[in-house]
């Protein structure tokens, strides 16, 4: 059974909060290393797989994920510009630029990797 249409709704724009808040998060943190090793970087990553990849396998809904994403990167796009003070959270570093792609790519393949992968027919023969 389907949820209604008001469920739906709902759920998409806690996906989109939370994915406002991750994207936050992993923004301000990704800038962080340990010596030469970027482990904000690698954290935010990671998290943002696992946190897409929760919702797409707890929701079964691409629109929920996509929801999730869209937040993350209105977050990132926001905090990467300057204030109106001239002030910029982000400022233009390698680490900036492959957070800034990274997670719109992301989001992109937890949105477009397949409900279930098809079987082959040599599979379904026991491989004979």
């Amino acid at each position: 059974m389907r949820p209604s249409v008001p469920a739906r709704i709902g759920s998409w724009l806690v996906a989109l909060l939370v994915g406002l808040v991750y994207g936050v998060a992993g923004t301000v943190a990704h800038a962080y290393a340990v010596g030469w090793f970027p482990l904000g970087l690698i954290l935010g990553l990671v998290g943002t797989a696992a946190l897409l990849l929760a919702v797409r396998l707890l929701t079964s809904d691409r629109w929920a994920t996509l929801a999730t994403g869209v937040g993350m990167v209105i977050s990132t796009m926001v905090f990467s510009g300057s204030g109106p003070g001239g002030s910029v959270v982000v400022p233009q570093t390698g680490l900036a630029v492959v957070w800034t792609f990274a997670v719109p790519l992301l989001v992109a393949l937890a949105v477009a990797w397949p409900d279930r992968l098809p079987r082959t027919a040599q599979a379904a023969d026991g491989g004979a």
